[in-house]
């Protein structure tokens, strides 16, 4: 599902990894908790999320304090220590501001 998002500036936190496949155990169920767990934060704008070989969320935000404080939450960082230890084998987070965006 596309995210809806509101009028420019704001920010997505994009989240790319390579499951390493040795951990499928709470994997799915983590990654469901995770969701609705950040769609209760303040600040918390919408989520897209595709997996493939490689898995891309891209998770949308009012300001960097709200990615500050969601990133600082305490089940959000048991997720990601057990994503270090279990899930995957490589993964990059980056942070960028959004200018623009359009579509239909």
């Amino acid at each position: 599902m596309i995210a809806h998002t509101p009028k420019p500036p704001y920010y997505a936190v994009i989240f790319t990894s390579v499951r390493n496949d040795l951990d499928e155990s709470d994997y799915q169920a983590m990654a469901a908790r995770m969701v609705e767990l950040a769609s209760q934060q303040p600040g918390f704008l919408g989520v897209e999320s595709a997996r493939e070989e490689v898995g891309i969320t891209v998770s949308y935000w009012e300001s960097l304090e709200a990615i500050r404080q969601w990133k600082a939450h305490v089940e959000h960082r048991e997720a990601q220590r057990l994503g270090r230890e279990r899930w995957y084998a490589t993964f990059k987070t980056r942070i960028s501001r959004v200018e623009r965006d359009y579509g239909i």
